[in-house]
């Protein structure tokens, strides 16, 4: 290779990719064409539906399904963002909702079923709350990032003209969940004391939810065997120099293989992918 590799890349701001996108951690093998795109979510529709970039940060149940239809793409277990995910999942503050049961037979809204938040909370529903998925309908702002998914017969389209805040705040909604950052006001979990079920539920299970990977065209990976590898290292390396060191939450795929196997199992369960795949179908051992 007469110079380094390079891939357009289109990752997240992150702390603990930072060091990448400032040049402080860098390699004589690859260097990244950091292309910023806001929201960040469209990019994982480019990705999938265009093959727009080389790398690029992947919500997780996005690159299950784009493994179902066969696209030429690989993931790498690089966690780029995750979260506990039960305060996620909110009512109006003056509803009559006073936990998950008092869901059963209503709708509740979502940005696109397949986000992988809204898989996240309806399987702690299901799970820890015996909820019954079948028996609400979902409504959604928008269709999957993979364009051949086909939403479930209870996952309804919201009419233009609203968003999910305004249809919750004007009762046609008993709930929202996939809001990024919970704005409070005129809000509250559906889950009594969110945060501390979150914590509970994370010690008990021992899963901390992966949302974001990292995804690379599978035909990189092929014609260049060391570059999983290379980008793992880097990965980590800007992790270990950036403010996040110390987060507790490692790269790898053993660190992470409890948290996206349930995910997986969770997707299969609801309907996105028609058996539960296992990590290891996803992720190629670096």
């Amino acid at each position: 290779m007469s110079g380094p590799l390079v891939l357009r890349t289109v990752v997240g701001k992150h702390a603990h990719v930072k060091p990448l996108w400032d040049g402080s951690v860098a390699s004589d093998r690859v260097r990244f064409e950091f292309i910023e795109i806001d929201p960040l979510p469209k990019a994982f529709r480019r990705m999938v539906r265009e093959l727009e970039f080389d790398l690029c940060e992947m919500a997780l149940t996005t690159h299950a399904l784009a493994y179902r239809f066969g696209k030429p793409i690989t993931a790498l277990p690089i966690p780029l963002w995750r979260r506990l995910h039960h305060g996620n999942l909110v009512c109006a503050a003056s509803s009559t909702v006073r936990g998950p049961a008092d869901l059963a037979g209503r709708k509740v809204g979502v940005r696109a079923y397949s986000q992988t938040t809204g898989v996240w909370i309806r399987g702690i529903l299901q799970h820890e709350y015996g909820l019954d998925l079948d028996g609400i309908t979902w409504v959604t702002m928008e269709d999957a990032h993979v364009a051949e998914y086909r939403d479930p017969p209870n996952a309804v389209k919201a009419a233009a003209g609203k968003g999910l805040r305004d249809l919750l705040l004007s009762g046609e909604l008993a709930a929202i969940m996939g809001e990024r950052t919970v704005d409070p006001s005129d809000v509250r979990p559906v889950i009594p004391n969110a945060d501390e079920a979150a914590a509970g539920w994370s010690r008990r299970t021992g899963v901390f939810p992966v949302n974001h990977i990292v995804a690379i065209k599978a035909e990189l990976l092929e014609g260049n065997p060391w570059l999983a590898g290379e980008l793992l290292s880097l990965f980590l390396q800007a992790k270990l120099e950036s403010s996040a060191a110390d987060d507790g939450l490692p790269y790898g795929l053993e660190p992470n293989r409890r948290a996206m196997q349930m995910l997986l199992d969770f997707s299969a369960e609801q309907g996105l992918t028609p058996r539960a795949y296992q990590v290891d179908e996803l992720f190629p051992r670096t």
